[in-house]
């Protein structure tokens, strides 16, 4: 049997400890002394190949579904500088983006005079500003909305809140639902 086995590992091309017997046929297999006749036995399924035993996949399978979700990302996983992460150029990229386009909708609703977006606008380019809000405290303290318009940047500020918190408002009144009237 020994020989049937090392035979059955040559033409398989695997170790003869993968090389499987079927118990019912082993008067055949026994007979079998050529490589031919053993081609023969494994073609007809008497003499099997045991699939070698891998690394099984599913535990990671199962951390990059959780990475998916935005898990296991905390300070014990991070290796490296914060600018390792985001680099320093893609934060720099989002920050005067959105620098840049709260100076124009101050600007398109006349809250700021074109003088004062120009100066504001080269500010947030030489990286003055920290954040949307620097910009805001910079040009109430210095004064630099137009008086007429001065009471809406504060109704638009409340209104973006509100609109983060989930709720609309409409002239100083809450919207009810219908739900509120029932």
């Amino acid at each position: 049997m020994n020989i049937q086995k090392r035979l059955a590992a040559q033409i398989t091309k695997s170790s003869s400890k993968r090389i499987k017997f079927d118990n019912t046929r082993l008067a055949d297999i026994k007979e079998a002394i050529t490589k031919t006749d053993v081609r023969q036995l494994i073609g007809e399924g008497a003499i099997v190949r045991i699939q070698k035993r891998g690394v099984s996949r599913s535990r990671a399978r199962h951390l990059m579904r959780q990475k998916a979700k935005g898990l296991r990302s905390g300070p014990g996983t991070r290796k490296g500088k914060e600018t390792s992460r985001l680099s320093r150029k893609q934060s720099w990229i989002t920050r005067i983006r959105s620098q840049r386009e709260f100076l124009k909708e101050l600007k398109e609703k006349q809250l700021i005079s074109n003088e004062t977006f120009r100066k504001a606008y080269l500010k947030a380019k030489g990286g003055y500003f920290r954040s949307t809000r620097h910009i805001k405290i910079f040009l109430e303290d210095n004064k630099l909305f137009q008086k007429s318009n001065a009471p809406k940047i504060d109704a638009k500020v409340a209104a973006n809140k509100e609109k983060k918190a989930g709720k609309t408002k409409v002239a100083g009144t809450t919207k009810k639902s219908k739900s509120d009237d029932q």
